[in-house]
């Protein structure tokens, strides 16, 4: 896009646009979403940006009507630069890790020189502001919407001591934490301290995430309860739990987290905002789809919370039906899962890491209900994944990560493809092996399915979806009427 078409976006208040881009607005040296409700600058006094990051590098600060920190980020298949989208992507992992700027180019196999030229080019920023923004931009969230403490808040946000987070948070926006604390009581969220939104960008089906997620779940880790998610969290030595609600009122959804998970809240709300595919352009996709979309435009590809959480739940699913693969799930958390207390009688396991489902025996994993087969595959992805050789977040390309995947005994395409889908990302993913996929279909063959899928690149995840989607309805209605 160039600056006619982002000023026209601008002008109509597209709300397709919102998290596309930013613009500074050089008379008040004050940056804002595309939907903010100020009144219109003009043309000439416009500075357009594809990142906050880079409008607030540039001497911008945040508007405080549309609060740039609530809009909808990007995609990492919108991204031009394939490393970049990786970069993306590995952020919070970064986080978590505690990792330096020359760690992550290594995790890249790039030299730090390299690493920082590239994101400078294609985003306008370094690594380090950007990580910058995102930590402030969370921090205003924060102070904003939760009655969590200065020293909390600067917990939360990623910075390890509180006179840098003050001092840079009044360079950047030109005001004290404090006193913006003070002139946003009103507009705190109900709930327990740590209560935020995540915005996305409508329409959004929430009822049909519940629902997938309500059959495909981990027993004692994750709770469906009438329209609320919650499950147990546990991100690196941090445990605890959450809730989450929709708030279609507000395009967003309400984030309720405990207390001993604030030091990891910036990774936490990356691998929430992939859980709920937040970041998706439905009314863009539900163009390519077209009448298979017509029915549920709002359709999201559910993410993961953790890569091989997913993959493990893949494995698990091979050959046998659904409510077959949860009871399996379950029996794992109460063999190998850490325990973990929770306000809830429900939840009260974490899910095994893949360093923890490795060194378990091969044996003791066919005592959950696993055949021989099935739990030489799961041993062999946790060894894979435990031991570095598979990552989930840092492919450089969807092939090679497949590639990858496949390479481990048990692990074919169907099983590569759905793990393309929820843990990878992978937008035009399609599991054509499926025989469910076929059935929606009406086609009998793996090749027929693969044929028909072609009209609906580069969104087919979005479309296995919908028709999963489908079969469950007519699975209800059947049921219903029997």
């Amino acid at each position: 896009m160039n600056s006619e078409q982002y000023y026209d976006a601008l002008i109509a208040r597209d709300r397709r646009f919102d998290g596309v881009f930013f613009v500074g607005v050089k008379t008040t040296k004050i940056y804002c979403r595309p939907i903010c409700p100020s009144r219109r600058p003009q043309k000439q006094h416009c500075e357009f940006f594809r990142l906050a990051a880079a409008a607030e590098v540039a001497g911008y600060r945040p508007c405080l009507r549309c609060r740039p920190e609530l809009a909808p980020g990007n995609a990492p298949i919108d991204t031009e630069q394939r490393l970049v989208g990786a970069a993306l992507r590995y952020l919070d992992r970064m986080e978590e890790a505690n990792q330096t700027i020359p760690e992550l180019a290594g995790t890249f196999n790039f030299s730090e020189r390299h690493f920082r030229r590239v994101l400078t080019k294609q985003l306008g920023v370094s690594p380090i502001q950007l990580m910058q923004t995102r930590r402030l931009l969370l921090a205003k969230q924060l102070l904003t919407d939760t009655n969590l403490s200065i020293n909390d808040v600067a917990l939360a946000s990623g910075f390890r001591s509180l006179r840098r987070f003050n001092s840079l948070f009044k360079e950047r926006y030109r005001i004290p934490p404090t006193k913006l604390r003070n002139g946003s009581r009103e507009t705190t969220l109900a709930g327990s301290d740590c209560t935020f939104r995540l915005s996305y960008r409508p329409p959004f089906s929430w009822n049909a995430l519940l629902q997938y997620f309500r059959r495909r779940y981990y027993r004692g880790a994750e709770l469906v309860a009438e329209d609320k998610y919650l499950r147990t969290i546990r991100i690196g030595e941090l445990t605890g739990w959450l809730i989450v609600e929709n708030d279609s009122v507000d395009n967003s959804l309400k984030v309720e987290v405990s207390q001993d998970l604030l030091p990891a809240l910036l990774p936490l709300v990356s691998r929430l905002r992939r859980l709920f595919d937040l970041d998706a352009a439905p009314e863009r996709i539900a163009a390519v789809l077209g009448p298979l979309a017509a029915s549920n435009p709002g359709i999201r590809v559910p993410g993961a919370f953790d890569g091989f959480e997913v993959a493990m739940r893949a494995v698990l699913g091979q050959q046998i039906s659904v409510p077959a693969a949860t009871t399996i799930a379950g029996r794992i958390l109460e063999q190998f899962g850490a325990r973990v207390q929770t306000p809830f009688s429900e939840l009260n396991f974490t899910v095994p890491t893949a360093t923890q489902i490795a060194a378990v025996p091969i044996s003791e994993l066919r005592k959950v209900g696993l055949t021989e087969a099935r739990a030489t595959t799961l041993n062999g992805l946790a060894q894979a994944v435990a031991r570095g050789r598979i990552h989930f977040l840092n492919a450089l390309s969807w092939e090679d990560a497949i590639k990858e995947l496949t390479g481990v005994p048990g692990i074919g395409p169907w099983t590569a493809a759905y793990i393309a889908m929820r843990v990878l990302g992978w937008p035009d993913a399609f599991p054509h092996q499926d025989f469910g996929l076929q059935k929606a279909l009406s086609v009998k063959k793996a090749a027929e399915a693969l044929a028909l899928s072609e009209k609906w690149r580069p969104w087919r995840a979005y479309a296995a979806m919908q028709l999963w989607h489908s079969l469950e309805k007519q699975h209800e209605l059947s049921n219903h009427l029997s």
